[in-house]
C-alpha cells in the first residue's frame, strides 16, 4: 500500500476516527489499534494514519502513553472542536450508511436463518460458549469485543464462505471493528450492552432449536441496531455543531 501525505485524504481518514468515536466504535479509555492494524482497516498508508493521529492529538480526542501499557487511547471526553467534522462527516454519507446497514442487516439475517438450519453440535457449543463469555464480560471495549466474537460463530455456523466473506468485507467500509456493533456515546452504551444480552440470548435460542425464520427475523432487528446508533450520533452532533457556530 502506498504512503501518502496528501491532505485531502487525510482529512479524511481523520473525521473517519472522529466519527468511529463518536459512535462509539472505539470507547473512552480504550486503546485503538496500532498504526500497522488500522493501515488496512481504513484502507490507506501508514504515514496517512499517523498524521491523522497527530491531528486527533492535537484536537485532543486522543492521548498517547510510553512505557509498559503504552499506546494510542481514546480520551474520555469529547472535545467541542471536533463536532463540525462529525457533523459534515455524517451530512456527506448518510444516504449510503442508511442503504450500508440496510444491506448489514440482510446479511446477518440470511446467515442466521443458514446458522438454525445448519448449524453442528460443534457450533452450538461454541455459540453457548461466546454467550456466556459476552454475558461474563466487563461493560465496555471487553464486551464488544466478546459481542464480535459472539457473531463470528454465528456467521461460522451458517457454513456459507461466500456469504460470510461478502459481510465481512461489506462491514469492513461500515465498521472498523466488523462485525462488532458500534455502542453509542458514554451514557447510553451501558443501556445498549443490556439490549444486545437481550437479543443475542433470543438469536441464540432459535437457531439452537432449529427455527430459522425466527432466527433470521430477529438477527435482522437486532442489527438495526447500528442505524439507531448512527442516527443518535448524526443528531448529536447535529446539536453540537450548531451550539459551536452560535458562540
Amino acid at each position: 500500500m502506498a504512503e501518502t501525505d496528501d491532505a485531502p485524504l487525510v482529512e479524511r481518514v481523520t473525521e473517519r476516527l472522529i466519527t468511529a468515536v463518536a459512535v462509539g466504535e472505539f470507547l473512552p479509555g480504550t486503546r485503538l489499534p496500532a498504526e500497522r492494524d488500522l493501515s488496512p482497516l481504513l484502507g490507506v498508508g501508514r504515514t496517512t494514519v499517523r498524521a491523522a493521529l497527530d491531528d486527533l492529538s492535537t484536537r485532543g480526542l486522543i492521548e498517547r502513553r510510553r512505557g509498559r501499557g503504552g499506546g494510542t487511547f481514546v480520551a474520555q471526553e469529547w472535545p467541542d472542536s471536533v463536532v463540525v467534522g462529525v457533523d459534515r462527516w455524517f451530512e456527506e454519507r448518510w444516504s449510503d450508511l442508511v442503504d450500508a446497514c440496510t444491506a448489514s442487516s440482510l446479511l446477518h439475517s440470511s446467515l442466521a436463518r443458514l446458522a438454525a438450519e445448519r448449524r453442528t453440535d460443534a457450533d452450538v457449543a461454541t455459540m453457548r460458549e461466546r454467550l456466556a463469555a459476552f454475558h461474563a464480560a466487563p461493560s465496555g471495549d471487553p464486551k464488544q469485543r466478546a459481542d464480535s466474537l459472539l457473531h463470528l460463530a454465528i456467521i461460522d455456523a451458517a457454513h456459507n464462505t461466500a456469504l460470510r466473506e461478502i459481510l465481512l468485507e461489506h462491514e469492513r467500509h461500515l465498521s472498523l471493528s466488523a462485525p462488532a456493533h458500534p455502542w453509542g456515546d458514554r451514557e447510553s452504551h451501558r443501556g445498549m450492552e443490556s439490549r444486545a444480552a437481550r437479543e443475542h440470548d433470543a438469536i441464540v435460542a432459535a437457531i439452537v432449536a432449529a427455527s430459522p425464520d425466527e432466527a433470521a427475523e430477529l438477527a435482522r432487528r437486532h442489527v438495526q441496531i447500528d442505524l439507531e446508533l448512527f442516527a443518535e450520533a448524526r443528531a448529536f452532533a447535529r446539536r453540537r455543531a450548531a451550539a459551536a457556530a452560535r458562540a
